[in-house]
């Protein structure tokens, strides 16, 4: 909690906020607290950061203009999350801190007084559905909270969860402890990763090496190079270096005069793991060495096939990865070929190194490693198949360098040294350890990307004491599996693999670091607990909070005078179900025996939690831990019921960035927008995994569909609503078709939305209820108030307003909630109401086929009528039509859909190839060409297809459908409710208003005694007939003339 909320926030906790609102009409009594977490490293590093600018630059700061003056470096990630801004004072100007204000800053605590009263104005405003009573800070600053975690983390330790020892954590030199997750301006979730460093002995080094590095004479000197895959040691043909590479001589750890040449990152990553003399420093090299002094002189390389082979210079090398220092495996690393290669094949490029032929061509590379698809030289195989010429095709070679990998690790054959004739995999760990048996090689760590700390600095891999919770342990894993897979809904798919990915991987994590904010272990209080560990089970507390302290954060005040100091672990033992012995826990804490059986019954009452939504980016860590958590504290039914993860928020197609001003804060957002746009747009920004965007273009047209709802409403529950709506308006007698059909169209809002709802899909619930129910009330006005209709029904038009509002109050609360109480009339808030019901028990699929059947001929019928009337040269148009309705089929199409019937895969939902459909209806043709039956075939086949993908019906409703078309015949009165040309007659006033039409007839055609020849009569008797030719089952044709 160190500044206001931005849309990013905002984004996660609408989904919880939309959520809450729709079980709230469904009856539901719903929970939704909000707390403040100010646990970790930000407040307290900016806060010394302030405090460190106005001891040097003065209060207020004069700041110099020379970046170079900078106090910390930033990194370009850093910079990204600072606006650009390069001191914490900037900063804090920046988000709309006064400067005279800006000094209370230094001091912590103020960030806790400051910030979440104004991130509770701006959710205030928002209209977020929480309950404030039970709102917290974390940290000892809330004595009570501080309690609870206290509990939670003795209770782990009990349970042998939580240990002591030493572990590879990532760690900030700078703050001097470990640099998890929260504390971190960049590298959220990289971990330390392995390295086998291979110790090569510079052997028998040249005169001239000697002679420019004096230091190193009589020394004992090992390039070490950290590789990936020890197995391929066999194959070390020479040892790379980076020619531009600055390096270093660093003295290990052994007391034999062992000295290490690597990069500088690294000799820091070792120091912090015990692997140099100098221990947990950022170490200094005793000689630097340029890349360019390397190259030429030779190494031992263990276990190569070779005595002794050269260094050389690899172009690709970057100091930021590993020890700088690359060990050369040519038959299995594409990579390694195409520099050996490069080296081998031009003769200038030695030159420009100076370069001997005898340091290059004998060392040709060796084959080590068998596999079916790659053969005994996997990496030359994978960049001939690649294209690849030289060292500098990087995309190309990182493919390869994939490829091998994988052939090499899953089908590889070792077939060389002790573990040959072995799978690649099972040999692997094998020479690992048989490496470190003969110490010719060492285990490194460093962190697999770049992580920055809050303070700005570059963090390592050290090896620490500290406490780490024992994640990953067997039993306690298989707990969560179970939780996991026995009713935790997590919504998709791909949020469920992920927390299976992050099962299969997790392990022990550090809990405890010496700097920030938080609650102290309890039995080691020199040790603050780390901020993804003391909010893992922070709902249960939710439940009891406005019973500790209502009305404030910290837990100053109690309403029922509970002191924090009598809220001991026997207490929370009671209230969550450990302990029932009430009478001993009542009279040693001197609470209330009622008090504390309200808190169990809260408890008991709200838990477990159905959802918990969350950015992505936390399944790794923070959500699954929150899994571990509950399921090792309470008992099974208490675990959790729902997380709800959500991809990243993108703001107008671009990351949100304060340095680029690609940024706003959710108080920004309500400004500009509203609070109901804004959180309309956050709807529609995206319901997955994949990154959302909100688009301000989305929010400035919610305003306006939104000003147009509340004026409709007003005109419908106005005092002369015939006035706005028209003078056909009717307020009685009985529903008409269309009256029907609307009706049907808002079952069918309420069922989707509510399906829409259910799964958290807010963005397919606001298209419904915002967006395709208003289109629907459009089509509805078109077809009863066009040209002498019979025009809209008002009790159909006041459930569609009351029905729209309750549709998007969990989203357009404000709105809704207004439109509700001043426009319709209701005397208590929509937040009370209920979800509204459907007029009949099922959405009535007959009426809205027979609607989309009507809409569709009108748009086909306007599409021809403009397209004959282009290509007549007369300037009278058509007043009149003839409309030609299929009520059966002619007998070659009979026979062409009993094919494609038997030709269509129900499952897939295709025909196959074209081809193979097209040679299934040869028979048709045999003794006459037909030239009608293949655009026929092509015609039917593209309107099963529309079906099949029209995502709007339900799958009953279209396999019903796909089955009528794929019938011998048409069956119409199933598929609208009426006869096709009945469905048509009913809206006889809307065809012919929406052609412009003053006559129309409609003529079924291919019926039971059909006469084509009697049918096709008059002037234009042709035309008659070709058009009668051309009608299909729910697809008429019209002929069209001057009356």
């Amino acid at each position: 909690m160190n500044g206001r909320l931005h849309l990013g926030h905002s984004f996660s906790l609408s989904k919880a906020d939309f959520a809450a609102g729709y079980q709230r009409l469904k009856g539901r009594r719903v929970l939704f607290p909000f707390g403040y977490h100010c646990t970790g490293m930000p407040i307290k590093a900016s806060a010394d950061k302030l405090k460190k600018e106005m001891e040097i630059f003065g209060c207020p700061p004069k700041f110099p203009t020379d970046e170079s003056t900078s106090i910390n470096v930033k990194h370009s990630k850093v910079a990204v999350k600072t606006g650009g801004a390069k001191y914490q004072w900037n900063i804090l100007q920046s988000i709309g801190i006064p400067d005279e204000e800006i000094p209370k800053f230094a001091d912590t605590a103020y960030w806790l007084e400051y910030f979440p009263p104004k991130c509770h104005q701006d959710l205030n405003r928002f209209g977020l559905h929480v309950d404030w009573r039970r709102s917290f800070i974390t940290t000892d600053a809330n004595p009570f909270y501080d309690s609870f975690i206290r509990w939670q983390f003795n209770k782990l330790r009990v349970q042998n969860r939580i240990r002591f020892g030493k572990r590879y954590t990532i760690y900030s030199p700078k703050d001097g402890q470990p640099c998890m997750d929260h504390d971190r301006q960049s590298g959220e979730g990289v971990e330390p990763k392995e390295y086998v460093c291979i110790k090569m002995h510079l052997d028998s080094p040249s005169l001239k090496f000697l002679t420019k590095f004096p230091e190193l004479t009589d020394k004992q000197v090992f390039l070490v190079a950290g590789t990936l895959r020890p197995e391929t040691m066999y194959g070390q043909t020479n040892c790379w270096v980076g020619p531009e590479i600055e390096y270093g001589a660093y003295e290990g750890k052994d007391d034999d005069g062992i000295y290490y040449i690597c990069t500088q990152r690294s000799a820091i990553n070792m120091s912090y793991q015990g692997i140099l003399k100098e221990e947990n420093v950022v170490v200094k090299p005793i000689v630097l060495i340029k890349g360019t002094d390397l190259i030429g002189e030779m190494v031992k390389a263990p276990l190569s096939q070779y005595n002794r082979v050269p260094l050389l210079p690899m172009m690709s090398i970057v100091p930021g990865k590993g020890t700088g220092i690359v060990t050369s495996v040519p038959s299995n690393s594409p990579d390694d070929f195409a520099a050996w290669r490069d080296l081998k094949e031009k003769e200038a490029l030695r030159e420009k190194f100076s370069i001997p032929a005898e340091l290059v061509l004998p060392f040709a590379p060796t084959s080590i490693i068998s596999s079916p698809n790659l053969g005994d030289f996997a990496a030359e195989k994978a960049c001939a198949d690649l294209g690849i010429k030289s060292q500098n095709d990087r995309v190309a070679l990182e493919k390869a360098k994939e490829l091998c990998y994988k052939e090499d690790f899953y089908t590889g054959i070792m077939k060389v040294g002790e573990h040959a004739g072995k799978p690649v995999a099972e040999a692997k760990p094998l020479i690992r350890e048989f490496l470190l048996s003969l110490k010719q090689a060492f285990i490194y760590y460093e962190p697999e990307n770049l992580v920055m700390s809050r303070s700005g600095d570059e963090c390592v891999v050290a090896l620490c004491d500290q406490w780490f919770i024992a994640y990953g342990e067997p039993s306690w894993r298989a707990q969560v599996q179970k939780c996991l897979e026995n009713g935790l809904e997590v919504f998709s798919q791909e949020a469920r693999n992920q927390f299976e990915a992050t099962l299969d991987w997790m392990q022990q994590w550090a809990c405890s670091r010496s700097f920030g904010l938080g609650s102290r272990l309890p039995w080691d209080p020199q040790f603050l607990i780390e901020s993804l560990s003391d909010s893992t089970i922070y709902p249960a507390y939710y439940t009891v909070a406005h019973i500790l302290h209502e009305g404030n954060l910290d837990g100053s005040l109690s309403p029922n005078g509970i002191k924090p100091e009598q809220v001991t672990d026997t207490v929370w033992d009671f209230v969550f179900g450990h302990t029932d012995n009430l009478e001993e826990v009542s009279t040693v804490s001197g609470i209330n025996k009622s008090i504390l059986e309200r808190m169990r019954r809260e408890f008991e009452f709200f838990y477990p939690v159905d959802l918990r939504t969350s950015g992505k980016d936390l399944i790794p860590n923070h959500l699954t831990f929150y899994l571990y958590n509950h399921v090792a504290i309470f008992p099974e039914r208490f675990w959790p019921r729902g997380i709800r993860a959500n991809g990243h928020l993108l703001l107008n197609s671009q990351k949100m960035s304060k340095s680029t001003g690609n940024f706003m804060t959710l108080f920004e957002a309500c400004n500009e927008f509203s609070a109901d746009a804004t959180r309309i747009a956050l709807a529609d920004a995206g319901d997955g995994l994949e990154d959302a965007n909100f688009l301000k273009e989305t929010a400035n047209a919610a305003i306006l569909r939104l000003t147009l709802l509340l004026e409709f409403a007003k005109e419908v529950f106005g005092s002369n609503p015939t006035e706005s709506l028209g003078s056909n308006l009717r307020s009685s007698g009985e529903l008409i078709w269309a009256d029907r059909v609307f009706n049907a169209e808002i079952d069918r809002a309420i069922s989707i939305c509510e399906d829409a709802y259910e799964k958290t899909n807010f963005r397919e619930a606001i298209k419904t209820a915002f967006f395709e129910l208003s289109n629907a009330r459009d089509r509805y006005r078109d077809v009863t108030c066009l040209h002498g209709s019979t025009g809209m029904h008002l009790d159909s038009l006041k459930r569609f307003v009351r029905v729209q509002v309750l549709l998007l109050s969990p989203v357009a609360s404000h709105l809704s909630d207004h439109v509700w109480r001043e426009i319709i009339g209701e005397e208590e808030s929509i937040m009370r109401a209920k979800w509204p019901e459907m007029n009949e028990k099922t959405v009535n699929e007959a009426l809205l086929a027979s609607s989309a059947y009507l809409h569709s001929v009108a748009h086909d019928l306007r599409a021809t009528l403009t397209a004959e009337t282009a290509k007549k040269t007369t300037v009278e148009s058509p007043n009149a039509a003839e409309l030609y309705v299929a009520v059966g089929y002619p007998k070659w199409q009979e026979e062409a859909i009993k094919i494609m019937s038997s030709k269509f895969d129900r499952e897939a939902g295709n025909f196959g190839a074209d081809d193979q459909l097209v040679a299934a209806m040869k028979p048709l043709t045999a003794g006459r060409a037909n030239k009608k039956l293949i655009p026929f075939v092509m015609d039917l086949k593209k309107r099963v297809l529309v079906t099949v993908n029209d995502q709007t019906l339900s799958k009953e409703s279209r396999d019903g459908l796909i089955e009528r078309l794929l019938g011998s015949q048409p069956d119409s009165a199933r598929q609208f409710g009426q006869p096709e040309p009945e469905v048509l007659a009913s809206n006889l006033d809307y065809l012919m208003a929406t052609l412009n039409l003053t006559d129309l007839k409609i003529k079924p055609v291919w019926g039971q005694g059909f006469d084509e020849e009697a049918s096709a009569t008059g002037e234009d008797a042709a035309m008659a007939k070709k058009k009668i030719e051309a009608a299909n089952p729910g697809a008429p044709t019209a002929r069209f003339y001057k009356n």
